[in-house]
């Protein structure tokens, strides 16, 4: 980065993050949809000249500058960041009866790459098409808030069941259970993501419950597709506490030994 143009990173910090999609970028400008337009110049109350930070959500960030045409933006240069985790992380999380959107939103905070809503034998929520769009605005914001490279994907509803037939099968697959003498996930995932060199092995997923646990069935079926039982911890947590507590012991897994970061897609 050219420290003339864009100063220290303390002052990067204070430019506001903008969602863009690939459609948007053009050869040395940006062309910004009227949410945008309205969120810059009338929430933040950016005049021609003021700078901010788009990034496309698959792991690019661009300083820009608003022209003296609304719906343009400039670009003046890309901003060289890595502040992904390391390896991908799929949460495949049984729908719970309320308190989807802060998962979304905490989980994105956290460092999740994709978000698999399932229906389980024990869901009761089955939502709407205009819920999938909501949660995917909560992950945009989380993303822009949480200064993320990539906004998460959120994958539509499936069941539990059919997303086990799924023929890609990572080798670090874990389901949470209760009541079991299951291996805390916190030791597990130290020990599956390093090599004896400390290189970091890879993807992960991550499937939990809802309200009630998965069945028998369930989690028979996700060990026999590679999934491997692991406790959270001896006490019992509430369905849209779990993920979040989760993704911290995985990320704290991955960051307690840094190595070099790998290029991470949404």
């Amino acid at each position: 980065m050219n420290a003339a143009k864009t100063g220290n990173s303390h002052q990067l910090g204070q430019l506001q993050r903008v969602a863009i999609a690939p459609a948007q970028l053009l050869p040395g400008e940006i062309l910004l949809d009227r949410f945008q337009q309205h969120y810059l110049r009338r929430v933040l109350r950016l005049k021609e000249g003021d700078r901010f930070i788009a990034m496309d959500g698959q792991g690019q960030w661009w300083l820009a500058q608003l022209s003296g045409y609304p719906e343009f933006a400039t670009i003046l240069e890309s901003i060289p960041v890595q502040n992904e985790l390391p390896v991908s992380i799929t949460l495949i999380l049984a729908l719970p009866k309320n308190g989807w959107d802060e998962v979304v939103r905490q989980t994105t905070e956290l460092g999740v790459t994709t978000l698999v809503p399932v229906l389980s034998d024990r869901t009761v929520l089955k939502p709407s098409p205009n819920k999938l769009d909501r949660w995917r605005r909560i992950a945009t914001e989380a993303a822009e808030q949480s200064e993320r490279q990539i906004v998460p994907t959120i994958l539509d509803v499936a069941t539990f069941r059919d997303y086990l037939a799924l023929r890609e099968k990572p080798a670090n697959r874990y389901i949470c259970v209760t009541r079991t003498d299951a291996p805390h996930l916190l030791k597990q995932a130290l020990a599956s993501q390093q090599s004896p060199a400390g290189l970091q092995l890879g993807p992960v997923e991550i499937a939990i419950g809802p309200e009630g646990g998965w069945t028998p069935g369930e989690e028979e079926q996700a060990i026999a597709s590679g999934f491997q039982p692991v406790s959270l911890g001896s006490r019992i947590l509430r369905a849209v506490t779990a993920p979040a507590v989760a993704l911290s012991l995985i990320a704290a897994a991955l960051e307690m030994n840094p190595t070099p970061n790998q290029s991470v897609s949404p």
